[in-house]
């Protein structure tokens, strides 16, 4: 990865503050520890945060990966393998799961309730910043990839720069995810949709 892409994971707001309170309103009566009880709580909205907690796993193996292959506890050939299937994985099923946010989901839960339209300035920010992590990432997994198979002494770089855009995924989503849900899921819940 070359130093411009570099300096473009430091350069991107990647949101780290909480969604505001003024956009968690019906969060209050709606908390996430009593989603699963209620009765508005159907096996689309299930199949939603379980997309979610893939998500978050599947970016933390990625970092994992990462640090597993740059402190030499696994191979060059085993890390190769699990970058590609498990990065292609992670870029590929978010893309699909935010076009379809945007163009069908979000669409849906706005028409239901216009407080979901506070929050979603926010969400769709975090998504043309993700897409930016993910375009940069896809770079330096490609390039990681390439240098290892050469046997290339500078793969350990590659490496570093691409375990630095892995943190960055991980960290984005985390907050993302959370404040996604939190927004959506009372919504769902208080105007019984998606079931």
């Amino acid at each position: 990865m070359d130093e411009r892409s570099t300096q473009l994971i430091s350069d991107l707001d990647i949101r780290t503050d909480d969604m505001p309170e003024a956009m968690r309103l019906l969060l209050v009566d709606y908390p996430r520890d009593s989603w699963e009880s209620h009765v508005g709580f159907k096996d689309l909205t299930k199949q939603w945060l379980g997309a979610h907690q893939m998500f978050r796993r599947l970016s933390a193996t990625l970092r994992i990966d990462a640090e597993r292959y740059l402190d030499k506890k696994i191979s060059n050939e085993e890390y190769v393998n699990k970058l590609s299937y498990r990065g292609g994985a992670l870029v590929n099923s978010l893309h699909g799961h935010h076009n379809w946010e945007d163009h069908s989901y979000f669409p849906e839960l706005s028409a239901a309730d216009s407080r979901f339209n506070a929050g979603l300035e926010i969400l769709e920010k975090d998504h043309e910043v993700l897409n930016e992590v993910l375009d940069i990432f896809t770079k330096a997994a490609n390039a990681t990839i390439r240098r290892i198979q050469l046997d290339n002494a500078f793969a350990e770089n590659e490496t570093g720069e691409l375990q630095e855009s892995a943190t960055a995924i991980e960290t984005l989503l985390n907050r993302h995810l959370s404040d996604e849900e939190e927004l959506a899921v009372p919504i769902i819940l208080h105007h019984r949709l998606r079931g």
